[in-house]
C-alpha cells in the first residue's frame, strides 16, 4: 500500500513528509487554486520538500492531446524523473497517455468512475488509475466496491497498473479500500490523521503516563543514565 499525500499545502506537505510514510504528493487544478500563489513556484517547491525520490502527480489544463504532451514534457523538465501526470480520462486523454508512455513519461489517468473506464486507461498505458471513492458514496453508489472489481480486472488480465484511490471524506472509506487490495490511496492531511487516531489508543497513552508518573514523577529514560 502506498500512501500519498493529496495537498498543495505546502505546511501540511512538510508536516506529513516528516511523520509519515509517503510515497509522494497529488495535486489538481483545484487543489492548487486553493494556495493562490505562482504555479512553478508552488510546484518546485513541493519537489523540493519531498525530494526526488518520492512521486510527484500534477494535471495538465489542455484538453487536446497534443497540448497535454506538451505541457506533459515541460512538466517532467522541471521536477524531474519520479513525476506523473494526471490527465481525466476522455478520447483525448487516452490518446495523449498512449503518446507520453511511448516518450517514457509517467501518466495517472483520473476521474476515473467505472471498472470500464480504468481499463481502458490501463490498456493505454497508465500507470496509475485514480477512482474517485467518495463521489461514489454521494451518488448512492459503492465507490469501495468499483475500487474492488477495478483491482480485480487487472488482476485478471496481468496488467502493471495500479490502482490510486482518491476522494476520500473519512478514514473507514480509506480501510475499506486498503481491505480489498487497492495499491494505493491519496489523502488529505486531515485524513491521513485520523487514520491513525483512536480514542483507546489516546486512552492507552494516558494511563500509561499516569502509571509512570506515580513512580518515577516527571523523571524519563535518560534521566536514569
Amino acid at each position: 500500500m502506498l500512501y500519498i499525500l493529496d495537498t498543495a499545502n505546502l505546511e501540511a506537505i512538510r508536516h506529513c513528509n516528516e511523520y509519515y510514510p509517503l510515497a509522494g504528493v497529488t495535486t489538481n487544478p483545484s487543489i492548487i487554486s486553493k494556495e493562490n500563489t505562482d504555479f512553478w513556484t508552488l510546484v518546485t517547491s513541493i519537489r523540493e520538500i519531498i525530494g526526488q525520490e518520492k512521486m510527484l502527480h500534477v494535471q495538465t489544463t489542455q484538453k487536446n492531446a497534443d497540448g497535454i504532451v506538451e505541457e506533459a514534457k515541460l512538466l517532467r523538465e522541471r521536477l524531474g524523473e519520479n513525476f506523473y501526470v494526471k490527465i481525466p480520462i476522455s478520447e483525448e486523454g487516452l490518446k495523449a497517455t498512449m503518446m507520453l508512455k511511448k516518450m517514457g513519461i509517467n501518466v495517472t489517468v483520473t476521474a476515473i468512475f467505472t471498472p470500464a473506464q480504468a481499463l481502458l486507461a490501463a490498456m493505454a498505458g497508465a500507470d496509475f488509475v485514480a477512482p474517485y471513492a467518495n463521489r461514489l458514496d454521494n451518488i448512492i453508489a459503492d465507490g469501495c466496491a468499483v475500487v474492488a472489481e477495478i483491482v480485480k480486472q487487472f488482476e485478471q488480465y496481468g496488467l502493471k497498473c495500479k490502482v490510486l484511490a482518491a476522494s476520500f471524506r473519512n478514514a473507514e472509506q480509506v480501510h475499506k479500500c486498503s481491505s480489498v487490495g487497492c495499491h494505493s490511496v491519496t489523502v488529505s492531511a486531515d485524513i491521513l490523521r485520523k487514520v491513525i487516531s483512536h480514542p483507546m489508543t489516546d486512552a492507552a497513552v494516558a494511563d500509561f503516563e499516569k502509571d509512570w508518573a506515580k513512580v518515577y514523577g516527571d523523571k524519563t529514560i535518560a534521566d536514569f543514565e
